[in-house]
């Protein structure tokens, strides 16, 4: 029987990845890292906190897509259910607002998807040490591009209206006054140098800030 060269205390890994054959893939490669464990591999976003909560891993490997709910919006829940765990945001898109949304939900490190498996097992091991790890292009682009220009509740209201909805759904919605939610609308379109709400909507997820 071979032996287990793993160190007595491997570092524990939750890997949230929807693709099938990359989730599968990554989480191999990880597996064979000497000091790393893949403990739990879910696909869905509303699956983290409980595998958290069940398997308590030492990080959080989360793609920011994924189905059900984003991997950030999970992030700033881990921050608060299992503030142990550190949390590396996974992206293929290098939208500066990303990155500081990943930040503003305690996220320990934004890569991209698809480096090698090396430079992610690298960045593992260097989060459990209290580092924050970068991607250093995705950093650059971030401070290039400035801050988001749009308030948390302008935020909201944009987001509420991707599916179409009326100014009386938003309200509905988001338990607002349907004039505050006509002012919000406005207003992000007039921050983001837009005509409308829905082009202010289509610029907001084009930088990230959605």
């Amino acid at each position: 029987m071979p032996r287990d060269h793993r160190p007595a205390k491997s570092i524990r890994v939750l890997l949230a990845e929807d693709q099938g054959m990359t989730h599968g893939a990554l989480a191999l490669l990880l597996g064979m890292e000497p000091d790393i464990e893949v403990v739990v591999q879910v696909s869905a976003g509303e699956a983290i906190v409980d595998a958290a909560l069940a398997y308590r891993p030492d990080v959080a490997l989360l793609d920011v897509e994924l189905p059900g709910r984003s991997g950030l919006d999970a992030a700033a829940e881990l921050r608060d259910q299992a503030p142990d765990c550190r949390v590396l945001v996974l992206t293929t898109h290098s939208r500066p607002g990303l990155l500081r949304r990943a930040m503003d939900a305690g996220a320990a490190g934004f890569l991209v998807r698809d480096a090698p498996v090396e430079e992610l097992a690298t960045a593992i091991r260097r989060v459990i040490t209290g580092e924050t790890v970068i991607d250093p292009a995705l950093a650059t682009t971030a401070h290039d591009a400035g801050p988001n220009p749009l308030t948390a509740r302008e935020c909201d209201v944009l987001g509420a209206s991707a599916d179409g909805a009326t100014i009386t759904d938003i309200a509905t919605r988001l338990g607002l006054p349907e004039p505050t939610v006509r002012d919000c609308l406005a207003s992000a379109a007039a921050r983001t140098g837009t005509a409308d709400h829905m082009e202010a909507l289509r610029e907001a997820r084009r930088r990230g800030w959605l």
